[in-house]
């Protein structure tokens, strides 16, 4: 279980580690967004220095609108685990986000009132 932070408007922040293809970790803070619908987004220059393949270009449901946005694989550490993913990235993400799927897969607790906020 990690714990994570909410910030003054109530979002829900979490550190997880991106794994570059040549191995090197890089914590980075994701803003958990469950209206999306993507395990993650990210920002195309964040991007750049990960290495992770492109594996497709398809069209995304977003809070914009639809858009077609490039597919990699990626790897995340999410809790001491590592997950190979699908991860989509565009010029219009300007926080790395966590998607829903991680809520079937992760408990959230978010207890505003006690200042708690977990994920696991």
């Amino acid at each position: 279980m990690i714990q994570g932070e909410f910030d003054e408007i109530g979002q829900l922040f979490f550190e997880i580690d991106l794994i570059a293809a040549n191995g090197e970790n890089f914590p980075t803070i994701a803003l958990l967004d469950t209206g999306c619908t993507e395990w993650l987004a990210i920002n195309n220059q964040d991007l750049q220095g990960l290495g992770w393949r492109r594996i497709e270009t398809r069209d995304v449901q977003t809070a914009m609108g639809e858009t077609t946005l490039d597919t990699y694989l990626g790897k995340v550490v999410l809790d001491g685990e590592e997950f190979t993913i699908e991860v989509v990235a565009g010029a219009a993400f300007r926080e790395t986000l966590m998607g829903a799927p991680w809520l079937r897969q992760r408990r959230l607790v978010a207890d505003f009132p006690a200042g708690l906020l977990t994920i696991g």
